[in-house]
């Protein structure tokens, strides 16, 4: 269903590239790389073998690890709707 200036599908679409975008930019990241330490570079605190084991280039021991995974990163963002004004141009 189309609406106004939009054609067949263009909010799958829209959706679709979204999360492209997002798998792209989390890729890019990366994850830990390297030797993992044996103890947690913040909190000093052993990581666990299994841990390092499972995650090659651990850095954080879990605790750190979730409560760095929690903290708010605000980052720009694509806003692929835009305005009715740039739609009409």
């Amino acid at each position: 269903m189309a609406g106004g200036w939009a054609k067949d599908g263009a909010v799958s679409e829209q959706i679709e590239a979204s999360i492209s975008d997002e798998l792209q930019r989390m890729r890019a990241r990366g994850g830990p790389q390297g030797e993992s330490l044996t103890h947690c570079a913040e909190c000093e605190e052993e990581i666990p073998e299994k841990r390092r084991l499972a995650i090659p280039g651990v850095k954080l021991c879990i605790d750190c690890q979730q409560e760095r995974d929690g903290r708010y990163e605000a980052r720009g963002g694509i806003n692929r709707r835009g305005s009715k004004d740039s739609q009409l141009k």
